[in-house]
């Protein structure tokens, strides 16, 4: 799709305007090909998962095809808690401050056990961080922005109208079969990313299956627009006297829209709970019967964790809710189908250039299953605390709130959601562990190799900025001091002095990173560390790059192509 097909004023209107676009079918130049065009990279799905993979390949130089069945944008507020971490990410695709302008910010949580406050809890306590813990955004707002981005990047071709209609496994690719308005074409692709959501046709037409554990229980989400002096936080009840023995969730949006979860139990019949006359009386009980409010959109689910066994077959590889799945409780689906899509979009970008071998590209599958799995695990006991299955798990779970009001063990016990935060790469293979330095070792656990690194406050030339925005797109370097004069021939690096063009504004990079002089942080391109040094050397940066790019010469300094 190209700009000129659709006004760029239409994806920054309001709601109703937004989800009213419909984004015209546009022939392709690969119809009329006599064989299947071939394509680096074909993306199955333009939701935030392949929206934000299509936009990072862009950026770093690759074409990409994105291939969307829907011509629309999602309706109705679907994902709406974005985590710092995105921001972080979308901040890189140039996309971060609009989410953030638009969104409202939260960090506060409060929970509630029938009707009185049990505690509270910040997600973000510390000063120093250039985004909050969390936006609320609707999703359309959000693709929105995303698809607006993606139209300003020549290299990336969106083609909505198209659905995959059947996909051929190669050695060196995919044979993809894609059915439009004017028929059927095909199309190759070196590299197929599967990003079309938890029903993946991709994944049924490959004979493969994601498995897990199906929630026996149903919520009711509603959408309510209305003026309320509730204060941006996240709320939720249990067993609240306005929805006796259930769960309710309160958040606020966007353009006075407020979503209301409502636990409905396994026996509510889906259809019977969506009609507006059996919706109203229970945000009436809520917020009050003579409360005024108009109701947006109304949807019940019922949920599942479960993932695929592998996310890398071959040239198809699966990314976001295809991958995975988890319930909406924490945040955690829509936030890893981004993260997702970050560890993805630097190693495929580093195969296509013959920078690193496919398997760089196979690591993919083992970070990002382990991500899923702490997702899962995280969101699985959320919902067991939220739906106890038995009288004895709900004795529990309401003791435990009961003694959450006075005591912090319990409130640790206390589950309501464990809210989104990056996964750390403990087992990744392409961290290099921490030497022994003995007394001199780091004091700085949340910076482990495997960890994202944390942002701070700096300054470059007397400007105020931020650490993250520092990074480049490839290896960063960050030393503690003057950088060693061999760094500059380190390929695919960037290196930065903190103390040196880099003021540390604040403190904070050191007190994070327990940056004593000398020491030195070696960042991948998706920000994650993968090694540290108190005394860095030229070997060891080497040895540390070479691990972090799955090659197997550790001295190697050329950029030799490896084959794909």
């Amino acid at each position: 799709m190209k700009p000129q097909d659709i006004p760029f004023d239409a994806l920054r209107g309001t709601g109703p305007e937004v989800q009213a676009i419909q984004f015209p079918y546009r022939r392709s130049a690969d119809q009329d090909q006599a064989t299947p065009a071939r394509h680096p990279v074909v993306v199955v799905g333009a939701g935030p998962a392949g929206l934000s993979l299509a936009i990072d390949l862009a950026q770093r130089g690759q074409p990409v095809v994105v291939l969307d069945n829907d011509y629309r944008l999602s309706i109705g507020s679907r994902a709406i808690c974005f985590a710092k971490r995105t921001l972080e990410i979308w901040d890189r695709l140039g996309v971060g401050q609009r989410m953030v302008d638009k969104g409202v910010s939260w960090n506060l949580g409060k929970v509630f056990f029938h009707d009185q406050q049990v505690y509270q809890f910040n997600l973000l306590p510390e000063d120093g961080h250039e985004r909050p813990a969390f936006i609320n955004l609707q999703q359309y707002y959000a693709e929105a922005y995303l698809v607006e981005r993606a139209l300003q990047l020549p290299l990336i071709d969106i083609r909505w109208h198209s659905q995959v209609k059947a996909v051929t496994p190669r050695a060196d690719g995919a044979l993809v079969e894609v059915d439009t308005p004017d028929g059927p074409y095909a199309l190759e692709a070196d590299w197929l990313i599967a990003c079309d959501g938890s029903r993946s046709p991709v994944r049924a037409m490959l004979g493969l299956e994601s498995k897990g554990r199906i929630f026996q229980d149903r919520f009711l989400i509603a959408d309510v627009k209305m003026q309320a002096d509730f204060p941006t936080e996240r709320w939720f009840w249990f067993d609240p006297p306005f929805h006796p023995n259930q769960s309710v969730l309160l958040h606020r949006q966007p353009d006075n829209v407020w979503r209301i979860d409502f636990q409905l139990g396994w026996d509510a019949d889906p259809e019977v709970e969506k009609r507006p006359e059996n919706i109203l009386p229970r945000v009436k009980a809520l917020l009050g019967h003579d409360a005024e409010f108009e109701l947006e959109w109304a949807s019940v689910y019922t949920f599942a964790c479960l993932r695929m066994d592998r996310f890398v077959h071959g040239r198809v590889v699966f990314a976001g809710d295809s991958a995975h799945g988890v319930s909406p409780f924490g945040a955690r689906g829509a936030n890893s189908g981004v993260q997702d899509s970050e560890n993805l979009a630097w190693k495929l970008d580093w195969v296509l250039k013959g920078r690193a071998g496919a398997e760089l590209l196979a690591s993919y599958g083992p970070e990002r299953e382990y991500a899923a799995d702490e997702n899962i695990r995280n969101s699985t006991r959320a919902t067991d605390f939220i739906t106890p299955k038995s009288e004895i798990s709900r004795l529990f779970r309401d003791a435990a709130l009961d003694l959450a009001r006075e005591h912090d063990f319990a409130r640790r016990i206390v589950n309501s959601g464990r809210l989104s935060v990056p996964a750390t790469l403990h087992e990744s293979a392409l961290n290099t562990p921490d030497a022994d330095h003995g007394t001199d070792a780091f004091d700085a656990p949340r910076q482990v190799p495997g960890a994202v690194l944390l942002d701070a406050p700096v300054q470059r030339a007397g400007q105020p900025g931020w650490l993250l925005r520092e990074l480049g797109p490839d290896f960063t370097l960050l030393c503690f001091g003057p950088v060693p004069a061999w760094a500059a021939g380190l390929p695919h690096v960037q290196a930065l002095s903190v103390g040196g063009e880099l003021v540390d504004a604040q403190g904070l990079v050191t007190q994070r990173l327990d940056g004593r002089p000398g020491s030195a942080y070696l960042v991948r391109p998706d920000q994650h560390v993968c090694a540290r040094w108190r005394h860095p050397t030229e070997a060891g940066v080497l040895a540390a790059l070479a691990r972090a790019t799955a090659r197997h010469d550790t001295t190697a300094r050329q950029d030799a192509p490896v084959a794909a």
